[in-house]
């Protein structure tokens, strides 16, 4: 069984791109206090991607530790938006459209999490009671020229496209919510870095102890861009496990070393391993077999893995023997979304649709890629050699990529 020193090492090293004040954490670590871990999540969408799990499983293992997870599920927050990484203006959420998104998330949370031994709380118990008075003491920890020197901020500034006052008071929303749980430390993406330093600042404002910070390595999505359920290129933790299997088998080869590495719970040793094999020549799709079949058996079981990976290979091998048979398009190998993927396609073979029926379609379940039903039209999908579409009830296509 690992003893606890290898344990803090394992916890301060693995998927972490940075902690602030590194020393002090492994200290308290080891010394055996009960830290104070807080992690915020706003709602946003009503399903947790893989992306934001590498944080949930960070905290996992400082549970494992006997320290207590503070989860801050962020339901006034949600509302302003977090403009980290963004680089246009985040839409102002409703309550009804947070309520919605909330339906489900301390389920998803608890794939992961024992919730039972966490404290969750909801900011809005603090935020919203905050005065005018108040709010404008935090806002005086920070400069405008602190803000706009934030990369996304001063890139929309160049562009003279608006940055809301409101975008600007997420930081100290964030840093205040420290202040009212009393965070000993706080983890959170490489994109989170200011409004975690802000925590930092504010404790110190409110003569608390400042938090010590986790930078965890952020993951990209599936198409190689950001991780981003608007555009449709996640691997939800509760997609059906076909679906998971299937997204997993459809990402770009370049980027396996980085998902076994955050995302399949395999052990460096290993994951170094398969990174080897790969260098020397094995096929990806060996490698991306092992990958989709452990993320699977995270999120729902090794039964349901087991079915999966059959249910893939029946569909690989019926596609790759009928596929002579199948009308073939010419498609470039690029990253695009289901959508245009429909709308290219029935542009190639001269049937052009128009994209709002292309969109209909879609959303009625008359789309599938590789029998993985798509029913989201932004869903980012790369075309591969060989791949099968399915358009309607009964046209299939196999892909030819140039």
């Amino acid at each position: 069984m690992q003893n606890r020193t290898e344990a803090v090492r394992h916890l301060l090293s693995r998927n972490v791109e940075e902690v602030i004040e590194k020393t002090h954490l492994e200290k308290a670590l080891t010394s055996g206090k009960k830290l104070r871990v807080k992690h915020g999540i706003d709602p946003t969408g009503d399903k947790i991607h893989i992306g934001r799990a590498v944080v949930l499983w960070k905290l996992r293992e400082f549970q494992n530790l006997g320290h207590k997870i503070v989860l801050i599920i962020g339901d006034f927050t949600a509302q302003i938006g977090d403009p980290s990484d963004k680089l246009s203006k985040r839409p102002f959420l409703s309550p009804a459209q947070i309520k919605k998104n909330l339906k489900t998330y301390l389920a998803q949370i608890g794939k992961i999490l024992n919730l039972k031994k966490a404290e969750v709380r909801y900011n809005s118990e603090w935020l919203k009671k905050l005065n005018f008075q108040e709010i404008s003491q935090l806002a005086e920890n920070f400069s405008m020229q602190q803000m706009l020197a934030r990369r996304n901020f001063s890139e929309r500034y160049k562009k003279g496209e608006e940055i809301s006052l409101r975008e600007t008071f997420y930081p100290l929303m964030q840093g205040y919510d420290s202040v009212a749980v009393k965070s000993d430390v706080e983890l959170g993406g490489t994109d989170q870095l200011f409004n975690l330093l802000a925590g930092r600042k504010i404790q110190e404002a409110y003569s608390q102890k400042p938090q010590d910070v986790m930078v965890m390595k952020m993951l990209l999505g599936t198409d190689g861009r950001k991780m981003s359920t608007s555009w449709g290129n996640v691997i939800n933790i509760v997609d059906a496990p076909n679906d998971i299997f299937g997204k997993t088998m459809a990402m770009r080869d370049e980027q396996i070393s980085e998902y076994l590495e955050l995302t399949s719970g395999f052990a460096m040793e290993e994951v170094h391993h398969y990174a080897e094999l790969l260098k020397r020549g094995e096929n990806p799709k060996h490698i991306k077999e092992k990958l989709a079949f452990a993320l699977v058996a995270r999120y729902h079981g090794e039964a349901a893995a087991q079915k999966a990976a059959e249910h893939f290979t029946n569909v690989f091998t019926k596609r790759n023997v009928a596929g002579a048979e199948l009308p073939s398009v010419l498609l470039d190998r690029r990253p695009l979304a289901v959508l245009d993927l429909v709308f290219e396609i029935r542009t190639e073979i001269k049937k052009p649709m128009s994209r709002s029926e292309a969109r209909r379609l879609v959303e009625q379940g008359g789309v599938a890629v590789d029998d993985v039903a798509m029913t989201d039209p932004r869903h980012v999908v790369t075309p591969l050699e060989g791949m099968v579409v399915r358009i309607g009830k009964k046209d299939f296509f196999r892909v030819s990529t140039r």
